[in-house]
């Protein structure tokens, strides 16, 4: 498992990955009242308006009333293309009276956090964590 958490002022959000054979499971929450507010799942595939780079498809599914899913569905996506696997994203923060720039903030950690989760599973290929060992992500 990978566990990534970053904060800023009150806001402290954590990122949990587990392997699911060469899937990869993923948990974005934090805030007040971490919960599920939303679910993403992608699967890599070319993109549609050049096969040479790396995109996916995604779908989700949102709790009523819940706001996560845009951020489900990038983090899902952005991770699926990078690794070539199919991700899952279980999203749910919440901040009691957020503003707009608890908002932005939510997006940049959760971009940062994507990123390093990126960077952390290529360093476990690299490597060479066969598939299916604790903590190893490959295809």
């Amino acid at each position: 498992m990978i566990e990534i958490t970053d904060f800023r002022d009150r806001l402290v959000l954590t990122m949990s990955a587990i392997s699911m054979g060469e899937d990869l499971c993923v948990a974005l929450y934090g805030g007040d009242r971490p919960h599920i507010g939303a679910v993403a799942i992608s699967q890599p595939r070319p993109s549609l308006a050049d096969p040479a780079v790396a995109s996916a498809t995604t779908s989700v599914v949102a709790v009523l009333g819940h706001k996560e899913d845009m951020l489900a569905r990038q983090v899902s996506a952005r991770l699926a293309a990078a690794l070539n696997a199919v991700v899952s994203v279980t999203c749910g923060i919440h901040v009691d009276a957020a503003t707009a720039s608890d908002i932005a903030v939510i997006g940049e950690l959760a971009g940062k956090m994507t990123e390093d989760l990126i960077d952390e599973v290529l360093s476990r290929r690299n490597d060479g964590e066969p598939p299916g060992a604790e903590g190893a992500y490959g295809r």
